[in-house]
C-alpha cells in the first residue's frame, strides 16, 4: 500500500509540475501577444520639470538605422515642439536604435530623453557642424585662433532644458576629430558634445557619452545646473577628452558620475587671460561628490588653467581616483589674474597615482602674446582631508609663484602609501604657506604640523549650497506608436 501512495504521489506532483509549465507557457504567449499589440512605450524618470507635451523623433521622418542623417529631424522636431514653451514644456523622445546626426540645438522648457537602446552617433560630414564664434571670455579657439564648430547638443539663453534618457548613448565618434588636431588640419575649435551657454536650470543626466571629439559636457556663462548619472569613457591617448567643465558657472551640481578620460574628469573654468579677466565671470558654488575617475595622463578634478574670472566656493567630497595622475590639481600661470579660493575637498580615496595633491603657477599655456605680465593669480584657501592613497610615485608637487605664493593651504588626516619605486623626496614644496594635521608621509617644512587638535581645520563650511536645495520630480510618460 505504501508503494501504491508513493507512486499516486509521483503522479500527482508531474500532473501539477506539468499544470504549472502549461500555464507559464500560456501566460508567456499571452505576455508576447500583448507585447506585439502595444503601441507605445512608458519609462519613467526624474527631472527638474515635467513635460506636459511629448513627441517621438520618428513623427518628424526619424531613421534609427545608423546611416540616414537624422540633423533636419531633429531641427524639424524641436521648431515644431517650440510652441508648447509657455504651454507646459515639451519632450522630444528618441526611440531605440543608431540616430547618425550633426549638430543641433535646443529651445526653453523643453527635454530631450534617449532610450536606453537609443544611440546618437555624431556625424562625420562637416558640413553638418556650423562654425561659431569664439567664446568671449577665451578670445580665440583652443585647437586654433579661429572660432569653433557648434556642440553636438548646443544651446543658448536657454530657461529650464534637460538632456536625459534611461542610459542612452551618445557617441561622437571622435577619431575622425583627433586625427585631424593631431595633424593640424582643423580650421576651427572641435566640438563638444554637449554645450549649454547663457542659460539658467539645467539638467544633464542618466547617459553614456563616448569618444567625445573634444570636452564632454560643457556649461559655460550658465547657472543652477544639476549634472547626474553620467557614465563618460574615452581612449586614455584622445587629446582633450576632458569629462565635464564647469565654466562661468554659478550654483552646479556633479554627482555619482563615472569618467575614463584622456583629459582632466572634471575640470573647472572661467576664462583665459586677458579675455577671462575682461570678461569677470567666475566659477562658484559648485559641488563635486561620488566622482569615480581613470585618467593616467591627467587629473580626477582640475582647477584652471583657465580660471582668470576666478573660481570659489568649491566643495568635494567622495572622489575615487584610480590609475590618475593627480587627484586635485590647481593649474595657473603668470598672466592668468583671477583666483581659486575656498575649496574644501573631503573623502578622497586613490590608487596608483603619479601625485595625490599638485599645485603649479607655471602652466604657462597662453591665448596669445597680449597677456599683463603683472597679472598675478591669488591662490588662497585650498582644503584637503580624510584622503587615503596607494601606490603613490609622490604625495605633492607644489609650486607657487615666486612673489606670489599660494596661501592658507591646509591638509588634514591624510595617510599617503608610496609606492616601491617612489621618489625619495615625497613632497616638493616652493612659494606656498599652510599648515597641515595628521599627514603621512610628513610634509614639507612649508606645511608646518600643527598637532591632533587641528584634525578638523580643513573641514567644509557649514550649511548647504543653493543647489543642493533644487530637488528632482519623478515624471513618467507613455509615448505613443513609439
Amino acid at each position: 500500500m505504501e508503494l501504491l501512495w508513493k507512486d499516486h504521489m509521483r503522479v500527482q506532483v508531474i500532473r501539477l509540475v506539468c499544470a504549472v509549465l502549461l500555464v507559464t507557457l500560456l501566460s508567456s504567449e499571452v505576455a508576447e501577444s500583448r507585447k506585439v499589440k502595444t503601441v507605445g512605450t512608458s519609462f519613467k524618470y526624474e527631472a527638474i520639470n515635467c513635460r506636459t507635451h511629448s513627441a517621438s523623433l520618428t513623427d518628424f521622418g526619424g531613421v534609427g538605422d545608423g546611416k540616414t542623417s537624422n540633423t533636419k529631424a531633429f531641427q524639424s522636431a524641436i521648431s515644431h515642439l517650440s510652441q508648447y514653451a509657455s504651454k507646459g514644456g515639451a519632450q522630444l523622445y528618441v526611440p531605440a536604435g543608431k540616430w547618425l546626426t550633426g549638430s543641433f540645438s535646443l529651445i526653453s522648457h523643453f527635454t530631450l530623453y534617449l532610450n536606453k537602446d537609443a544611440v546618437l552617433l555624431a556625424s562625420q560630414d562637416i558640413s553638418e557642424w556650423p562654425a561659431i564664434e569664439p567664446l568671449p571670455s577665451y578670445g580665440r579657439g583652443r585647437d586654433a585662433p579661429a572660432g569653433r564648430y557648434t556642440s553636438l547638443i548646443f544651446g543658448t539663453n536657454l530657461t529650464d532644458v534637460i538632456v536625459t534618457g534611461g542610459n542612452g548613448t551618445i557617441d561622437g565618434q571622435g577619431a575622425f576629430w583627433w586625427q585631424k588636431f593631431h595633424k593640424k588640419k582643423l580650421k576651427y575649435t572641435r566640438p563638444y558634445l554637449i554645450e549649454l551657454m547663457f542659460s539658467d536650470q539645467i539638467q544633464i543626466s542618466n547617459l553614456t557619452l563616448l569618444n567625445s571629439p573634444s570636452w564632454n559636457v560643457h556649461p559655460v556663462y550658465s547657472s543652477n545646473i544639476i549634472i547626474k548619472g553620467l557614465t563618460i569613457i574615452a581612449p586614455v591617448p584622445s587629446p582633450n577628452t576632458d569629462g565635464i567643465n564647469p565654466d562661468s558657472c554659478t550654483n552646479t551640481r556633479i554627482e555619482d558620475c563615472y569618467i575614463v578620460s584622456g583629459d582632466d574628469c572634471v575640470a573647472v573654468k572661467s576664462g583665459w587671460d586677458e579675455y577671462g579677466i575682461k570678461f569677470g565671470w567666475p566659477t562658484k558654488q559648485l559641488v563635486i561628490r561620488r566622482l569615480t575617475c581613470i585618467s593616467p595622463q591627467s587629473a580626477a578634478i582640475a582647477l584652471g588653467s583657465e580660471m582668470s574670472g576666478g573660481i570659489q566656493d568649491v566643495r568635494a567630497e567622495d572622489i575615487t581616483a584610480i590609475h590618475t595622475e593627480s587627484g586635485v590639481r590647481i593649474k595657473t600661470a603668470v598672466g592668468r589674474g583671477g583666483y581659486v579660493k575656498d575649496i574644501y575637498v573631503k573623502r578622497m580615496t586613490m590608487h596608483t597615482m603619479k601625485w595625490v595633491f599638485w599645485m603649479t603657477g607655471n602652466y604657462g599655456s597662453h591665448a596669445d602674446s597680449h597677456y599683463d605680465p603683472k597679472a598675478l593669480p591669488e591662490i588662497n584657501g585650498i582644503n584637503y582631508r580624510d584622503v587615503v592613497a596607494d601606490n603613490v610615485t609622490m604625495a605633492a608637487r607644489l609650486e607657487g609663484i615666486s612673489n606670489d605664493p599660494f596661501t592658507g593651504i591646509c591638509i588634514a588626516n591624510v595617510t599617503i602609501g608610496m609606492a616601491a619605486k617612489a621618489k625619495k623626496q615625497p613632497w616638493t614644496c616652493t612659494d606656498i604657506e599652510g599648515i597641515t594635521s595628521g599627514v603621512t608621509p610628513k610634509p614639507c617644512n612649508s606645511l608646518p604640523d600643527q598637532g591632533p587638535e587641528k584634525i578638523k581645520a580643513c573641514d567644509f563650511p557649514q550649511g548647504n549650497l543653493p543647489i543642493d536645495m533644487l530637488e528632482l520630480k519623478k515624471c513618467a510618460y507613455i509615448m505613443k506608436h513609439a
